[in-house]
């Protein structure tokens, strides 16, 4: 649609309307940062009123363009612009701002105000999520209709987010791509919390970006004509587009504009007052918005239903003899799987053992594939050791959006990427690193979980049994790390046929995180006709061997180590010592599962517990109790072959049957 002519009269109420909706909402909550959305507010009317396609009626069309606000301290920015283009949005949750179970959090929570499309805080992850979401609308344009995702995705983001290493990342690998549907706006104040850039920030950032072969541009933040002129301009542009636009926070506060105390606290009652008469405002008059400014921004909401209803006649056309591509959407772009997705997933025999569930994981990945097309992912640069190459599958790159991802050694950037894959609808995302370096990866991961998003991250070489690459590659604290994030679902198969069971697991969840943890070295397949069932570990924990007579110990481990526990087991029952062994997999499902079912699987009269785990030891306390024992890790590990590691550690069959001898005579 043409866009109409440039009004400067209604453009100016409105952005000082904006600027002062944020000012006086921070002022109320007595906490916020009020500078920064004074300066953007320019921004923010050009792109709502006059370059955004969105609805304000429907904040989920698919065919909209996003708005990444990854300065969320700006937060009162986007919801000002929220409220004036007519979102469920009210003046009063406005007046409510920073308040409990107010929609208009401190920073954008995705979920919690229509029009919010991620929830942004910690700087930088914004923008790297912007990368995704431009991957995401890339590889639907071309899997599955160029003409329904066409959409673009724009970042506002500051000083703050440039300097955190997570972009550095992004944007490179954005350039590498082409992503020509990704434009980020950059607020060039020279304030951070501390006082000016210059501090600790000198760097060319236009000249950076152009290295990563970005289209670059420099305007004016108060300059419309030099805005919209630059935003036609990276519209038109095949590579991902920088516009800096040189601002100054608080612009108009006579004594704040430019500093340090603008930034992160209220402007004060005195300095707001004259603010407001600086722009010709009445100083006592606090969320005032002039009738002319709410006709004028009611154009977004005619505008918005204009170009859905565009968009929604072109899906029906194309769905009276729909493509491949959307056929596969439509079933998908809420949530919703294929029939029979899961139907004759591999199956593996003992005789497919040893077996690393790193392997497993290959061969069930490739299996879900060939069923579920919008299923897409990769490493950062490990695929052959993690297994998560799509075999037959094209590469996503410049001149094409293939299955295969390929991130590079960009872990951080790798995390945030998958977040915006998964907030685009239909899409099933996939990651995968050594478990070590998923620390690299827990704030997109924390914020997966806040959203309940539905990554699904791969960790291999899970423990010390990777071996000779020594302490700095094994995971010793990661996994109770990894637990303590609340919504993460994190699985730890012991062989092959539960490694099935952990993916369709992640799969069929669509409401937050998961992550399979995963070996690096061969085991083997459990007998299941000896043993219980694959598909116990569905309820997280489930007793995998029996006690022969009277439950005298209970042996808890996960992964690897189960095979450990099971060996133990013989040794104790050959001695008349009924010993259970369960197989504690997912514990965060095992939490959900009814008190009764946990009672059966382990019995409050059974104290002696021992539980095995080639991590650290924190949080098993919650299942052995006040009187079980737990065979963990308390160092670091050492460089030596993973067997040797694993003896020298204690976790071997006798080791651990010792310790049960041990802890039934100190019970006794």
């Amino acid at each position: 649609m043409t866009k109409e002519p440039l009004n400067q009269d209604e453009a100016r109420r409105t952005i000082d309307c904006l600027r002062f909706l944020a000012a006086d909402a921070v002022e109320q909550a007595r906490s916020g940062h009020p500078g920064t959305p004074m300066e953007a507010a320019p921004l923010a009317y050009l792109l709502y009123r006059r370059h955004l396609r969105h609805n304000p009626a429907d904040s989920h069309w698919p065919g909209r363009d996003r708005l990444v606000l990854s300065c969320g301290h700006a937060s009162m920015l986007l919801y000002g612009a929220l409220h004036l283009a007519g979102y469920d949005l009210s003046l009063e949750d406005l007046k409510n701002f920073r308040r409990l179970n107010s929609p208009t959090a401190g920073h954008p929570e995705f979920g919690k105000a229509a029009g919010v499309e991620t929830t942004t805080g910690p700087l930088g992850q914004g923008l790297a999520v912007g990368v995704g979401m431009a991957m995401g609308a890339k590889f639907l344009a071309e899997q599955v209709s160029d003409e329904l995702f066409n959409y673009r995705v724009y970042v506002l983001c500051s000083d703050g987010d440039l300097m955190e290493g997570v972009t550095a990342e992004a944007a490179s690998l954005a350039g590498h791509l082409g992503l020509g549907n990704l434009i980020l706006i950059y607020l060039d104040n020279r304030i951070t919390i501390e006082g000016s850039t210059s501090l600790a920030f000198s760097e060319q950032v236009a000249t950076r970006f152009l290295a990563y072969d970005w289209q670059v541009q420099q305007v004016e933040g108060e300059n419309l004509g030099e805005i919209e002129t630059a935003l036609d301009a990276a519209k038109a542009d095949p590579r991902p587009s920088l516009i800096i636009t040189r601002t100054h926070i608080a612009p108009g506060a006579p004594t704040k504009q430019d500093s340090a105390e603008a930034h992160g606290a209220p402007l004060g009652a005195e300095e707001l007052a004259a603010a407001k008469q600086a722009y010709g405002r009445h100083p006592d008059k606090s969320f005032e918005i002039p009738d002319e400014v709410r006709a004028h921004m009611a154009h977004c909401r005619v505008r918005g239903a204009r170009l859905q209803e565009l968009w929604e006649e072109q899906l029906r056309r194309l769905a009276d003899d729909p493509p491949p591509g959307l056929l596969n959407w439509l079933r998908s772009r809420d949530g919703g799987l294929p029939e029979g997705w899961d139907r004759n997933l591999p199956e593996f025999s003992c005789t497919d053992g040893p077996l690393a569930t790193r392997q497993a994981s290959g061969i069930v990945l490739n299996a879900l594939a060939a069923r579920l097309p919008l299923l897409l992912g990769g490493s950062a640069d490990l695929a052959p050791s993690t297994n998560t190459l799509l075999k037959g599958e094209r590469s996503f790159s410049r001149s094409g959006s293939g299955r295969n991802l390929h991130f590079g050694v960009r872990e951080h950037a790798m995390g945030a990427i998958l977040n915006g894959l998964s907030h685009t609808p239909g899409l099933i995302a996939y990651g995968a690193t050594f478990l070590i370096f998923s620390d690299y990866m827990r704030p997109p991961m924390r914020l997966a979980a806040l959203m309940g998003l539905a990554p699904i991250y791969v960790f291999t070489h899970d423990s010390i049994a990777l071996g000779e690459d020594g302490p700095t590659h094994q995971p010793v604290e990661q996994l109770p790390g990894l637990r303590a994030l609340p919504h993460l679902h994190v699985i730890r198969p012991a062989d092959a046929n539960e490694t099935a069971e952990a993916w369709r697991l992640a799969v069929e969840r669509r409401d937050g995180p998961t992550a399979l943890i995963l070996s690096r070295q061969g085991l083997p397949v459990l007998d299941r006709e000896r043993y219980a069932p694959a598909d116990g570990i569905r309820r997280g924990g489930y007793v995998l061997a029996e006690e022969q007579g009277e439950l005298r110990a209970l042996l808890i481990a996960t992964g690897a180590e189960v095979h450990a526990a099971l060996a133990a087991r013989e040794l104790l029952e050959a001695e008349g010592l009924g010993t259970r062994v369960v197989n504690l997999a997912c514990w965060e499902l095992f939490t959900a599962q009814a008190q009764g079912y946990r009672e059966a699987v382990l019995p409050s009269a059974c104290r002696a517990r021992v539980a095995i785990e080639a991590a650290a030891t924190l949080g098993w306390e919650r299942w052995v109790g006040a009187w079980g024992e737990v065979i963990g890790m308390h160092e670091f590990g050492a460089s030596a072959p993973g067997a040797e590691l694993l003896a020298h550690f204690g976790f071997t069959p006798q080791a651990i049957a010792a310790r049960v001898r041990h802890l039934l005579a100190r019970l006794n």
